[in-house]
């Protein structure tokens, strides 16, 4: 494994962890579906899925006031000398593979 996949890996675990303690969202859900340094580390595209989806804007809100706070955390807990700046978007794939589920679900319960 290349060190870049490594870093985005690292950074994925622990950002997940800091979002669950540090950003708390009531009836939902932060997941992030991937991390994509840069190859000199001066930034991050972090991709998240955020359910219900009507409240990813808000959370992206709340991702970017806590950057600092993550950045911090991460430069303690982690080996890297530079912690890159967070690039949050939402992941539309994830939204995408949701509203087929939801498709699927309809016609479920209209087969009962």
């Amino acid at each position: 494994m290349r060190r870049i996949e490594q870093v985005n890996e690292l950074l994925k675990n622990k950002l997940a962890i800091l979002i669950s303690r540090e950003v708390p969202l009531e009836n939902g859900l932060i997941t992030i579906t991937y991390v994509d340094c840069a190859p000199n580390l001066s930034s991050a595209k972090i991709g998240i899925s955020v359910l219900p989806f009507n409240s990813s804007k808000n959370v992206i809100e709340k991702l970017k006031k806590h950057g600092s706070l993550f950045a911090s955390i991460l430069k303690k807990e982690t080996r890297l000398r530079r912690i890159p700046k967070f690039d949050w978007v939402v992941d539309e794939a994830a939204e995408g593979a949701s509203e087929i589920e939801e498709v699927f679900r309809k016609i479920h319960e209209e087969e009962k």
